[in-house]
Parts: structure tokens; C-alpha cells; sequence
């Protein structure tokens, strides 16, 4: 039974009277480090496989590339869901969920026969998993921290960066002769048992899942109050447990003292006090414990999924930054490879552009996270400038025309999208969105409406690309769509200080009281409404009726 209740002591929800900023935090921190490595991670290195896919079930590059498209939308498109199980059911067990349909999905698909199947294996099942293991943990790694919010989350957030790395090929790899894990299991023992592995592998999800245990903030009046009531339950059970124990020993010849108050007649007056004041102690403890059993109130529930978020004017425009901001986060990274090899560069050379793109967003994520931590200035107004210069790197793209100046934008380009993909989501926590509390709600909400940019950016870029014959044409369309969320994040502040304020005093004038105070040539008049005079006249007037009544009465009796 100690072990048991020590167990449940580890797993269960943690208790503070205000946010730790630490704590089992840092064990949470270091479990989202991983979700990012299986999640994220996996979803870019998955390009390993695409060769491989391409010989062995004879299909072209874009019916396979529509594996991870399906991956990313499903993954997006079902936020709310998460956000509604997280809600209905907590975070752990929806993470745990998540990491088994995961591994689920990829070790099935080392068994399909076709592309199509694997639509459903890594595409469906794989993407939902995604969605349940994500999303509920950056949600919990919110609420453990609050000064260091930013600066942890985009910490922890570089395990996608630290991913790509160990799984997928780079140049660093090449230069030392030598393949990445995955690549060198894939070449060895071939795609399907490398899928297997990676299956086996992104189990560590659920683990990561069990780690993440539920917080619970009080105030030190709600602490002590709870601590008063187990004392008093435990000092009511040990009243019971006497009196059992007393009512036990009865056969044997010793009796309890109400007992041989009862029984016996020439009981002495002490020993009857002494019984009134036990029997006055167990009635205030015993109703103490149905008092607790018994609230007066019920407690409120939470709701599933608050679609109230959707009435703030700061929510929407943020919601809109993220729709059309979406278009300039996936498309650059399919294209930057085709535009330097257009520009004569060779595939080798190329590869760098992506290392260095990749070396400098793990820069950007700490950095942003560092500033933020500092806050300089609103934080909503830092990813602000960062989404400004990201679009001016993107128009910049098209007018490179050598090696090192590509890799000069890449490098920009990482560290640029590394700053805005470490703050886009945790900033709803901050009150210029929507705050702590409607975070598990909004996340979801906002996930959701960005997963149809998601699904639509690499499309729109491709077709410009046919149309033009020019790939410059997609690094514009993708700074387009960051321009247009630029201006809609810009209107997040504006909203939440002004039309809402504005809807607040629209609902404070309405709600006035009828009686107000007003102030003439220094005095005070009260106005009162016409009814509570009828009221009081009518009042007076039976009360007057009723004394001459009695008065008459008096006089006819003398």
C-alpha cells in the first residue's frame, strides 16, 4: 500500500500557489525536447525515404511527396480535437494516445503494398498522432512557466533542428565520409526495416507522455483550507476507529465509556460531561466531513472547446497572421534546392545551403527565447519586427545569383524562421492574445486555421512556378502571404487595446444602475425611479390605514 500511494504521489497533478517557473517544469521541458525530435523531426528527415519510395513502387516525386502534405494537414486540421481531449481528458493520457497511433502508423507502413496505403499509415494515422503528442505539450510547458516562458520553449523547441542532424543526410556527414543513422540503416538492412526502427523509436513519445504531470495553482488561503480539512478527517477517523475498537472489547469485559454510562445507573456526573463534550467534538467533526462531501455549489466545469476566443478582435487578426504567415513557413525549403541549381550551382555545393539553414534556426530559436525572456519591448511587437525582416529575406531570394550569396539568405532565412516558429505559438499565452487560461482552447482554434495555408502554400507555389518558369516566383508568393500576416499582427495590439476596451465600457454603461448620484452646484441629488416611489407611497399609505384602524378599534373596546 506505500508503494501504491507514493506511485500516485509522483504521477499525480503537482500543487503550487503560483507558477513555478522550474520545478518538475524542467522535467516537462526535456520531455517536449523529444516530442520535437519524434514529431517535427521525423516529419523533415522523412525525405530519406522519397528515393527509395519513388524506385520501388514506380510513382513520381509529387504522389509521393503527398504523404507528408496529407502528414502536415491531418496534423493541423485536427487541433481542436487535441485541444477538446486535452480539455475532456487530460494532458498525459491524449500525449500517450498520440505516441502510440505514431508508432502505430510508422511501423505499419513498413508492410503497405502502395503509395495510397501509406496516405493512411504515415498520412492519417501518423499525422493525428502528431497532432495528440504536440499540441498538449507545449500547452502544459506553458503553465509551469512564466518569467522564463519564452526563453524555455524555444530551448526545448531545437529538438526538430537536433533531428534533422542525427537522422537525415547532410553535408558534414559527407565530408567526414560518413552517412546519418537512418541513412546508413536504410542502405544496410533497406527502407522498410529503417521504417520499423524509426516506428520503435517514436514510442519514446508515451514515455515522454507519462512525464508530463498535471499543474494545479492556489492561492495559500485554498492550500491551508484543504490542509485544515485533512486534519480534521483524520482526527474524525481516529475517533472511529476508537470507538470500534472500544465497541469490540466489549466481550471481553471492558467496556467504553458511553457504554458504561448507559448500562450502569450509578454513573457520576463527571464522567456524563466527559461524554456530552466527545459527543459534541465527534458531531462538529463529522459535519465538517459532509460539508466537504456535500458542496453547497457545484464546481464549474471547463468547457470542451472555447469557440469564445473566436469573439476577440486580437485573436482573429493573430489567427489571420498565422493563415497567411503559414504560406512563407514550408514553401522556401522545397524550392531553395531547384533555385540553386538553376542558378548553375551543383547538387554537392547545394546541399550546404540547407545545413546552414538548418545550424542557424537552432540560432534563432535561443535567441528569440533570450529577447523574450529580456523583454525589451512587448513581445508581440519583437515577432513583429522578426516576421518583417523574414519577408524582406524572402523578396531578397530572387535577385541571388552565386553561391555565397544564397547562402548568405539561407542563413538569414533559418535564423529569421527560427525566431518566429519559436514565439508564433506560445505568444497566444501572453494577455496581448488571449492569456494563460484560454491557451489549451485557442492553440487549437489557431492551428486549425493555419493547417489550410499549410496545405495550399507548396501548391500555389509549384503552379507559379509552371506558369513563369521561374522559381523565383514562389519565394515571392511566399512573401506575400508574409506580408499580409505582418499587417494583420501589427492589428493585434490595436485590437486588444481598443475595440475591446471599447466593448467593455459599451457593457458597463449598459449594465448602470438605475439609481446614480448625480452632483448639482455642490450637492448631491438622488435619482430615483418613479416606480420605488409608487412603492413607498402605497407602503406608507396601508401602514397609516392600518394605525387609524387599530386606533378605532381602541376607542370602540373603551
Amino acid at each position: 500500500m506505500g508503494s501504491v500511494a507514493r506511485l500516485k504521489g509522483c504521477l499525480g497533478a503537482n500543487v503550487y500557489t503560483e507558477v513555478p517557473d522550474g520545478g518538475w517544469g524542467w522535467v516537462v521541458a526535456l520531455a517536449f525536447f523529444f516530442v520535437e525530435v519524434f514529431t517535427y523531426g521525423i516529419i523533415k528527415s522523412f525525405g530519406i525515404f522519397f528515393q527509395d519510395l519513388m524506385i520501388h513502387f514506380n510513382e513520381s516525386n509529387s504522389r509521393v511527396s503527398w504523404i507528408i502534405s496529407i502528414c502536415v494537414f491531418v496534423m493541423t486540421f485536427t487541433a481542436p480535437l487535441s485541444s477538446v481531449s486535452s480539455t475532456r481528458f487530460g494532458h498525459r493520457p491524449v500525449v500517450m494516445v498520440g505516441g502510440a497511433l505514431i508508432s502505430l502508423g510508422m511501423i505499419s507502413s513498413a508492410f503497405v503494398n502502395s503509395v495510397e496505403q501509406m496516405y493512411i499509415t504515415v498520412g492519417v494515422v501518423s499525422g493525428l498522432g502528431y497532432c495528440l503528442a504536440f499540441l498538449p505539450t507545449v500547452t502544459i510547458l506553458s503553465q509551469y512557466f512564466q518569467k522564463r516562458r519564452s526563453l524555455v520553449t524555444a530551448i526545448a523547441s531545437t529538438g526538430e533542428c537536433f533531428s534533422v542532424f542525427v537522422f537525415a543526410p547532410d553535408v558534414f556527414a559527407r565530408a567526414y565520409n560518413r552517412e546519418r543513422a537512418f541513412t546508413a540503416l536504410k542502405d544496410y538492412s533497406g527502407w522498410r526495416c529503417c521504417l520499423i526502427v524509426m516506428g520503435v523509436l517514436q514510442s519514446t513519445v508515451i514515455l515522454c507522455g507519462a512525464l508530463l504531470r498535471p499543474i494545479v495553482i492556489q492561492t495559500k488561503q485554498e492550500v491551508l483550507h484543504k490542509t485544515l480539512v485533512k486534519q480534521i478527517e483524520t482526527k474524525y477517523m481516529l475517533d472511529n476507529e476508537q470507538t470500534r475498537t472500544s465497541i469490540d472489547s466489549v466481550d471481553s469485559g471492558v467496556q467504553s465509556l458511553s457504554t458504561s454510562c448507559t448500562n450502569i445507573a450509578g454513573c457520576s456526573k463527571e464522567e456524563e460531561v466527559e461524554m456530552e463534550k466527545k459527543e459534541e467534538e465527534t458531531g462538529m467533526l463529522s459535519g465538517a466531513s459532509v460539508e466537504k462531501e456535500e458542496p453547497s455549489t457545484p464546481p464549474l466545469r471547463n468547457k470542451l472547446l472555447g469557440f469564445s476566443v473566436l469573439k476577440d478582435c486580437s485573436f482573429i487578426c493573430y489567427a489571420l497572421f498565422g493563415l497567411f504567415a503559414a504560406l512563407g513557413f514550408f514553401a522556401p525549403q522545397l524550392y531553395v534546392i531547384p533555385l540553386s541549381i538553376s542558378l548553375g550551382i551543383g547538387k554537392d555545393r547545394a546541399a550546404y545551403v540547407l545545413s546552414a539553414m538548418a545550424v542557424a534556426e537552432i540560432f534563432g530559436r535561443i535567441s528569440m527565447g533570450w529577447v523574450l525572456n529580456k523583454n525589451p519591448i512587448r513581445k508581440i511587437y519583437i515577432e513583429l519586427i522578426c516576421v518583417l525582416l523574414l519577408c524582406l529575406v524572402l523578396v531578397v531570394f530572387p535577385f541571388v545569383y552565386e553561391f555565397w550569396g544564397l547562402m548568405v539568405c539561407c542563413m538569414l532565412y533559418g535564423f529569421m524562421l527560427g525566431t518566429v516558429a519559436a514565439s508564433h505559438i506560445p505568444m497566444l499565452a501572453e494577455d496581448d492574445v488571449v492569456g494563460i487560461e484560454k491557451m489549451p482552447s485557442a492553440v487549437g482554434v489557431y492551428i486549425f486555421i493555419q493547417s489550410f495555408a499549410g496545405l495550399a502554400g507548396p501548391p500555389l507555389g509549384g503552379f507559379l512556378v509552371d506558369l513563369t518558369q521561374d522559381y523565383g516566383a514562389a519565394f515571392y508568393s511566399c512573401a506575400a502571404g508574409m506580408g499580409m500576416g505582418a499587417l494583420f499582427l501589427a492589428l493585434v495590439r490595436p485590437a486588444k487595446t481598443g475595440l475591446c476596451n471599447r466593448r467593455k465600457k459599451q457593457q458597463q454603461s449598459s449594465k448602470a444602475p438605475s439609481c446614480e448620484n448625480i452632483t448639482q452646484d455642490n450637492k448631491i441629488v438622488v435619482e430615483v425611479p418613479d416606480d420605488f416611489l409608487d412603492v413607498d407611497m402605497v407602503a406608507e399609505e396601508s401602514l397609516s390605514k392600518s394605525k387609524s384602524g387599530d386606533s378605532a378599534a381602541r376607542a370602540r373596546s373603551i
